[in-house]
């Protein structure tokens, strides 16, 4: 099963490549200017996501595919790597692919030249561990001084 979080990660890397949300019941088509600020989900992507997610919205899908919101929130559903670009594709619970992955209308879909999409940085956990590994070098001794020769003439 495909947890909020799987889906909204889902919206999240398609929208950096200008994939929209297309909301059916009103003929409408979203896409935010920008998906994360800082370490976080932007202002405008989450106010996306708590759109999509209303029962009153009706039925509302990822531009190219089939699968609505609402159905890959289900056990139904799971969010895997695409076998062909790496980018988060619905795949059947029971392991059977989608038709294609989102990317078919893509052309210039894989490139490897370019950044991939991507989540947010966050600096603050990666300076953390940064930190605690010097941490612990500090308190190891040197491997000079563990193996260290004894006085000449011993």
């Amino acid at each position: 099963m495909a947890s909020e979080q799987q889906v909204k990660r889902y919206l999240a890397y398609w929208f950096q490549l200008g994939k929209k949300v297309v909301i059916h019941k009103d003929c409408t088509s979203l896409l935010p200017k920008s998906v994360y600020q800082g370490d976080r989900y932007s202002q405008e992507f989450e106010t996306i996501w708590q759109r999509v997610i209303l029962p009153d919205s009706g039925d509302c899908y990822l531009e190219g595919t089939t699968q609505t919101i609402a159905e890959l929130l289900t056990q139904k559903w799971d969010i895997e790597p695409c076998f062909r670009c790496d980018m988060p594709v619905p795949v059947i619970n029971i392991g059977l692919p989608p038709e294609s992955c989102t990317c078919y209308d893509l052309p210039t879909w894989p490139n490897t030249e370019l950044p991939a999409p991507r989540e947010p940085v966050r600096s603050k956990e990666c300076l953390s561990l940064i930190r605690d590994r010097l941490g612990q070098s500090e308190n190891q001794p040197d491997f000079e001084e563990n193996t260290s020769p004894g006085k000449k003439g011993e």
